[in-house]
């Protein structure tokens, strides 16, 4: 990480605190701690338990996809890899956007394959991940509709929801019909700039306009071979599905622990929509996921969620699914460094 990558870092580090003390400040911090002594240890480790079983679900869905891709990974090997995949998102701005190079050469260092092929697998195991996010939470919307009238707040994020819904797949299908002309012009738009880098640049290689055009053709082709697997979709659904399952556990259980009673259909709308502040330019989305589930959560109506309750909840679910891949992926990133330097020496 260079200078510049640091500040902008540490300056996302310093908006997600400054987020997170806001929401202490008009919440309470009495109250707030009060609810938080609540809790029960036995039901907070259930939390990380759970959470372990998302990251799994996850490792799994990524290792469907290598596989597609003609890359040999075992379950663990996917699952470590997953880890430093969020490890990367949670300390970077703008969360996937920031991480998925890293995540990319992660996969090409370990799996042993082409920097290309690894971006494709995470690129396509990110928008697999969409599809059942959107249709969950409309799922749930839609449940939590014959239940309850909708609040303001639900209102608009449903109507978010359905936008994203009709908009994401119209400009991924455009983007497919249109695949070979993008191509042609992303590689003219990048080998300039690669050329002129390499000048100004200590690299002992440049990639010419051929080798970038065959480079972009890879990932392209790679990205179509996982488009157009249908075992290998379905079963990378079903597992990104049961990660999202498990995300919307650990968050139900999270009140749980501190003995408010929230109904399940909640967490099918909430979770995907707190996962969509993830694109803000704070590391992992933290302090912007806080602040929309807090916010969807206190304004729910027909239960008796406080916002005092709602902040605690959510930090014991936060706490888990953000601290546990950074916790795993930091030694996994580690211990990849130090063979990379080992086998380079």
């Amino acid at each position: 990480m260079n200078g510049k990558q640091l500040r902008t870092t540490l300056l996302g580090f310093v908006g997600t605190f400054s987020i997170l003390g806001l929401l202490l400040y008009f919440v309470g911090v009495d109250g707030f701690i009060g609810e938080l002594r609540r809790a029960d240890n036995g039901t907070v480790a259930l939390v990380v338990l759970v959470t372990l079983g998302w990251l799994s679900a996850w490792g799994f869905s990524l290792q469907t996809v290598l596989d597609v891709l003609g890359v040999d990974v075992s379950l663990p090997q996917s699952f470590f890899i997953l880890n430093g995949a969020m490890f990367s998102n949670n300390i970077t701005p703008f969360g996937q956007a920031g991480g998925e190079p890293v995540t990319a050469l992660l996969i090409s260092k370990v799996a042993d394959t082409e920097y290309e092929r690894g971006l494709a697998a995470i690129a396509s195991v990110d928008s697999l991940n969409f599809i059942p996010s959107i249709s969950l939470a409309l799922v749930g919307a839609a449940f939590y509709a014959t239940q309850s009238s909708l609040g303001r707040r639900l209102r608009i994020a449903t109507a978010a929801l359905v936008a994203l819904s009709v908009l994401v797949p119209s400009v991924a299908y455009v983007g497919w019909r249109k695949r070979d002309s993008i191509q042609r012009r992303i590689t003219g738009v990048v080998a300039p700039i690669i050329k002129y880098l390499t000048r100004i640049l200590p690299v002992s290689s440049s990639l010419n306009r051929e080798e970038i055009r065959s480079r972009i053709g890879h990932f392209v082709d790679s990205i179509e071979r996982v488009a157009t697997n249908r075992r290998g979709i379905t079963l990378a659904l079903t597992a990104s599905t049961a990660g999202w399952a498990f995300q919307m556990v650990a968050l139900w259980l999270a009140f749980a622990a501190i003995g408010k009673s929230v109904p399940l259909s909640i967490m099918l709308f909430v979770v995907p929509v707190g996962a969509i502040a993830g694109i803000t330019p704070l590391p992992g989305g933290a302090g912007g996921i806080e602040a929309v589930l807090v916010a969807l959560l206190s304004s729910l109506p027909g239960t008796a969620i406080g916002v005092e309750a709602a902040l605690a909840a959510v930090i014991i679910y936060r706490g888990a699914v953000y601290w546990v891949p950074v916790v795993i992926g930091g030694g996994v990133l580690s211990v990849v460094g130090v063979d990379t330097v080992q086998q380079g020496s």
